[in-house]
């Protein structure tokens, strides 16, 4: 039997209901800018109807919100991680194949070319007049600004190293941050889930946490479900993997931890690597940020690996080394000797067999002496000549006799023979001293591959860019708060408000009129 004042209980739902409606509208449009956010819908149907006393049938009794749900596509989420890893692996590519490009700064005016034009320029200033202390003068300055090029040029693609190894160390303390705060977040979802309710605004936190994870490595997150709880609902857990292991499982993260490498043969020697903190197992990135560092840090070129910082400082070390033979002892990569080299040539005091280049260690330049002393044949002397230690030998360098030790002759006492250095100058153009070509072919093509790697991480990280942005869009469009649609909903639910608190002043008046009016 219902009671007297059945009218009003309905009444009031339909109050109650309209509320509730206006507050998550008010809750969506407070959230409108917030990042990650996800538009929230109350779910509103008829509550329990009551039969009629008399078995004519039953008669509803309003409406209630039975749940407060968030509109999310977990599709476009799962998309937006797969495709996110990649972009962030080659936006830090870009960016650090930027900052190696402005190092070479090809074409200007303190390039290479022009410090090689320099060099050569001097050279031939000095055929001219070999005798002239003043011309000797200046291919040595010209000849220190050289080894100065690949010095500087070595010192700061190593830097640019250094610089990546610290961001790799950085993005692993990042990734642990972000796991710890999702299994806080999955302990207090669950939780906040044991009765029954959904904690939409925590489930979002989580989901941002999970876009700027996804960035810096390869992840997979999912919910599982382990069983059913004792309300009868299904027992969810939230993991995120890396690898196939966990990384978080529920409410505990897994750890990783960096450690410097200490092996000569590894290309990481001296860099960080990353594993699990607590089983000391390998984790090798496979996209995201920490891949990009690790990449352009360590990648060598070789067996498919990827052109990295390595790679360029390797074939500067190649150019020193055989730049310095050839100019030195006129021997060329393929082995062969095609002059007699500035060692066969003639200072203007007499002197012969001086190296005009040779290498710096702890600080001091190593003798034409030291240098050939250095290894068992040619090879191995060279060897020891770097990009980093490239420097003119001792005996050049000398502020009171260097200069007379430059081999301009081919011949003792004529101060005057230039056909040794006629023959240093044909080395500008010799195109069999490398496989390139000449000196000038061969850091063409050095900078020639790095303007296509850069351009190539430029291209894939837009690309990735615009699929990111898109499945972005995507997910904005479903769960994106529209001000002009919250709006509508204001409005409408409103009118619903209205409407259900006229219905209840109606009814009042209908009793006040059956009650105190009619005596009832």
């Amino acid at each position: 039997m219902r009671s007297s004042f059945f009218g009003l209980e309905i009444a009031a739902r339909g109050l109650f209901t309209s509320q509730r409606a206006l507050d998550i509208t008010n809750h969506n449009i407070n959230n409108v800018n917030t990042p990650g956010y996800s538009r929230q819908v109350g779910i509103q149907k008829a509550s329990r109807p009551i039969g009629l006393f008399d078995g004519t049938g039953m008669i509803g009794t309003g409406s209630e919100i039975t749940a407060v749900k968030r509109i999310r596509d977990d599709f476009l989420d799962y998309k937006y991680w797969s495709e996110n890893v990649s972009f962030g692996e080659w936006e830090t590519k870009k960016i650090i194949m930027e900052d190696m490009e402005a190092i070479f700064n090809e074409p200007s005016d303190s390039g290479f070319n022009k410090v090689l034009d320099e060099f050569f320029s001097a050279l031939q200033e000095l055929s001219k007049n070999p005798g002239s202390l003043q011309t000797r003068e200046l291919v040595k300055s010209k000849g220190i600004t050289v080894s100065k090029y690949f010095n500087s040029t070595a010192a700061q693609l190593q830097k640019i190293r250094n610089d990546n190894n610290y961001a790799f160390k950085i993005k692993v303390d990042e990734i642990n941050s972000y796991a710890k705060q999702i299994s806080n977040l999955n302990e207090q979802i669950y939780k906040s889930e044991l009765d029954g309710n959904t904690a939409n605004d925590l489930r979002d936190e989580r989901t941002v946490l999970l876009d700027k994870l996804s960035k810096l490595i390869n992840i997979q997150a999912s919910e599982v479900v382990v069983g059913k709880l004792p309300n009868g609902k299904e027992d969810r857990r939230f993991q995120v993997t890396l690898n196939g292991s966990y990384l978080v499982n529920h409410f505990r993260a897994y750890e990783l931890e960096y450690f410097e490498v200490n092996d000569a043969t590894s290309p990481k020697d001296g860099m960080y690597d990353v594993r699990w903190k607590d089983s000391k197992n390998p984790v090798e990135p496979k996209g995201g940020e920490l891949k990009g560092y690790m990449d352009v840090r360590d990648g060598r070129g070789i067996n498919g690996e990827y052109k990295g910082v390595p790679y360029y400082i390797d074939r500067l070390n190649e150019f020193a080394r055989n730049f310095a033979k050839a100019f030195n002892e006129g021997i060329f990569k393929d082995g062969n000797q095609y002059y007699a080299g500035h060692a066969g040539g003639v200072g203007l005091d007499g002197s012969t067999g001086i190296r005009f280049f040779s290498y710096e260690e702890n600080g001091t330049a190593k003798s034409s002496a030291e240098l050939m002393a250095s290894g068992a044949d040619m090879d191995s002397v060279y060897k020891n000549i770097t990009a980093f230690n490239i420097t003119l030998s001792s005996d050049i360098l000398d502020a009171n006799n260097g200069i007379y030790k430059i081999a301009a002759a081919s011949s003792g006492g004529e101060s005057e023979n230039n056909e040794n250095i006629n023959q240093l100058l044909r080395l500008r153009h010799d195109t069999r001293m490398f496989d390139e070509g000449a000196p000038e072919d061969f850091m063409k093509s050095l900078v020639s591959n790095l303007g296509i790697d850069a351009q190539q991480a430029v291209r894939i990280s837009e690309n990735q860019d615009s699929i990111v942005q898109q499945i972005e869009n995507r997910r904005l469009s479903v769960s994106g708060v529209s001000i002009d649609e919250e709006m509508a909903n204001m409005v409408k639910y409103q009118h619903a408000y209205n409407a259900a608190a006229k219905m209840i002043s109606v009814i009042d008046q209908i009793y006040d009129v059956t009650i105190n009016r009619m005596g009832a």
